[in-house]
């Protein structure tokens, strides 16, 4: 991966403001979420118009991920826009080629899965101290996981029988999960604006894919330019949890 690629904009914090009241509109528009994130903003928003086909955005998500291996600094951007029919799903990372930096290469994904076809949308919620919890209180951290192709995560380890003097062999454990796709957003990380606009999609994909009321399209990427040909392919990268 490239330590040269663009360093992404400030995030806002949020940390003094809670916008958990607002369950209908998204902070930024897709347009704006990409120029925020700051990590090619361009090609991603190219690439992305050229993966909906003419396609009105209902809502969106973006999540980048900022990870650090020693001396190198890695980056994913993952962008999710939801149409009236369709689930497109973009990944991009960079890659380094040379020791100087000079020669960096873009690997994009993207896939398009019409949603009939998403089996679950799941939240999974953290929130901080419970015991004093009021309506107020925003969300801290949000896991989205949607599952379309059928595919399962098996997490296994060591059964147990819960006697910390037992040595005997008591086998394996574990949970299946169905999940092709699985985001992690959280306000201390990425703000609670973040958090919120996660879950104004997630609402948004359930209303189109349990058949509610489509909603209304909002302001994104302008239209794409016209094209001859479709590309997709299917994700060649694990995501991470």
């Amino acid at each position: 991966m490239s330590t040269q690629s663009p360093t992404p904009q400030s995030r806002p914090s949020n940390t003094g403001h809670h916008s958990g009241h607002n369950h209908s509109s998204q902070g930024q528009s897709l347009d704006q979420a990409l120029q925020q994130a700051g990590f090619y903003p361009r090609l991603v928003a190219d690439v992305v118009n050229d993966a909906l086909d003419g396609r009105d955005c209902l809502s969106h998500l973006v999540h980048l991920e900022t990870h650090f291996d020693r001396a190198e600094v890695r980056r994913h951007i993952t962008v999710l826009v939801l149409t009236e029919d369709m689930l497109v799903i973009t990944h991009v990372d960079d890659q380094q080629l040379d020791e100087a930096g000079e020669q960096i290469v873009a690997q994009i994904s993207t896939e398009s899965v019409p949603v009939a076809q998403i089996r679950s949308v799941v939240l999974s919620y953290i929130y901080a101290q419970p015991q004093d919890y009021k309506p107020s209180d925003p969300v801290r951290e949000l896991t989205v996981s949607i599952a379309w192709s059928g595919g399962q995560r098996l997490d296994m380890g060591p059964a147990s029988c819960g006697d910390p003097q037992c040595e005997a062999d008591h086998g394996y454990t574990g949970t299946i999960a169905q999940e092709d796709i699985v985001l992690r957003i959280s306000a201390e990380a990425d703000g609670l604006q973040a958090v919120q606009d996660a879950k104004v999609f997630a609402r948004a994909l359930r209303a189109v894919n349990t058949g509610q009321q489509t909603p209304v399209p909002h302001a994104g990427i302008p239209a794409p330019r016209p094209r001859s040909g479709v590309f997709s392919n299917r994700l060649s990268r694990g995501h991470q949890r």
